[in-house]
């Protein structure tokens, strides 16, 4: 066994007489008689305190203690004690990722994991918590696809919690717990008739960031930090090279696109003669921003659209709060909210939008889905499968057209008619 047990109510001493007796202790009768002692791996002594007549639930302690370091799956009791609030609290704090990373991530964990799993010691965690939690996390937040995000949040965090060692396995992966599932939802693109009467509904001078949108496949970020000299009107290519994107602290910065995957795009002749008309009633504006951070060199372009007064780059959550929603509204895609009432939460009427109708405009065209990937800025072309493959002709459709246009009149041999 490793370690011993100590009975503080009782001591043995060597009387006068020279013979060892047992007498008691100025605690006995009070508090915890048993305390299991035993040296960790860390060399200090470790020890836990059990109650009177106690003394055999002791002895496993201190056996289980000796076959989980032989194991190797030894936990200092002191750090199974720590809460998730508190080891949460400290990972979110050692977290290196951007801020636009960080942020979401952070009020994932302290709005709907920290008050429910929070006071809980990390060493007590068993799979009946983590379904427990999910059941309050499905009664809180309906959408599943955003219950998976902040599961894998929360998993994350119990991941990095068993690797520093306190506890022995994560219990978001037990076989008994079930991650939300995927949003399965079919993209339904918006239609021409929808996408220009938003369009039309905006202030003039962002107008053309619905065909940058609709026209390109740009994200919103990439929009309001698209420079003047990354457009190709000589060449009919787009380049994507830079978003605005909000940083730590709330604060703007010029940053590379989404997971730094900078592209090229078609440039149609069409959207170009918008992005000219735009820039002659709205001449391009230097704006000056840190680099990828808010302590980052700073970095001057001129960008196509900046903040109605001129002054600075477009923040997206003033945009949406300002002229999206309200161009939603006259648009009859939303309903005009109440007054005192915000406008209704209208997530897959984002700009968003305008990437899957430039999605589902190319696919109708028969592009094929490894050039709209690396169009749309997707790391996997499997991804944008997945997402659009529901947009593409099916294979029965194309077959019908084939056969009939051969069997088309002008297509019968001399003299042959269908008959009627």
């Amino acid at each position: 066994m490793a370690g011993h047990i100590q009975d503080r109510w009782f001591k043995t001493e060597v009387s006068p007489t020279g013979k060892t007796v047992r007498g008691r202790t100025d605690r006995h009768g009070t508090g915890l008689r048993y305390r299991a002692r035993y040296i960790g791996p860390d060399g200090t002594e470790k020890s836990k305190s059990f109650p009177d007549g106690k003394k055999r639930l002791a002895e496993k302690w201190l056996t289980k203690i000796e076959a989980d370091m032989d194991g190797g799956r030894y936990i200092d009791p002191k750090a199974g004690q720590t809460t998730f609030r508190q080891y949460a609290e400290k990972w979110l704090n050692s977290q290196t990722t951007d801020g636009t990373t960080r942020e979401p991530v952070s009020v994932q964990i302290r709005r709907h994991a920290i008050p429910y799993l929070g006071s809980r010691p990390l060493g007590s965690f068993k799979p009946e918590h983590i379904r427990d939690w999910l059941a309050e996390l499905e009664r809180a937040v309906p959408a599943s696809s955003y219950r998976r995000v902040i599961y894998g949040s929360v998993s994350a965090v119990f991941t990095a919690a068993v690797e520093d060692d306190h506890l022995h396995r994560n219990p978001c992966k037990a076989s008994t717990v079930r991650a939300p599932g995927p949003n399965n939802r079919r993209v339904i693109p918006w239609t021409t008739e929808r996408t220009f009467a938003v369009r039309a509904a905006l202030p003039e001078q962002y107008r053309a960031a619905v065909d940058l949108g609709a026209g390109c496949g740009l994200r919103q970020g990439e929009i309001f930090g698209l420079p003047v000299d990354e457009i190709g009107f000589d060449t009919g290519w787009l380049h994507v090279g830079c978003q605005v994107k909000v940083s730590t602290g709330g604060k703007l910065v010029f940053a590379l696109p989404k997971r730094n995957k900078e592209r090229d795009v078609p440039l149609a002749d069409s959207v170009a003669h918008v992005l000219k008309e735009h820039m002659e009633a709205h001449p391009p504006v230097e704006v000056t921003l840190p680099w990828q951070r808010p302590d980052g060199p700073l970095v001057t372009k001129r960008l196509l659209f900046v903040r109605p007064d001129g002054d600075g780059a477009v923040r997206r959550t003033d945009f949406n709060t300002r002229f999206w929603k309200p161009g939603l509204v006259t648009a009859g895609v939303i309903p005009e909210p109440k007054p005192g009432e915000r406008h209704q939460a209208a997530r897959e009427h984002g700009m968003h939008a305008l990437r899957h109708f430039y999605a589902s405009v190319l696919l109708d065209a028969g592009e094929n889905i490894k050039a709209l990937s690396t169009y749309l800025g997707h790391t996997d072309p499997g991804f944008t499968l997945r997402v659009y493959t529901h947009l593409m002709p099916s294979s029965d459709g194309r077959s019908r057209k084939a056969v009939d246009t051969m069997y088309s009149d002008r297509n019968l041999p001399s003299g042959w008619t269908w008959p009627r």
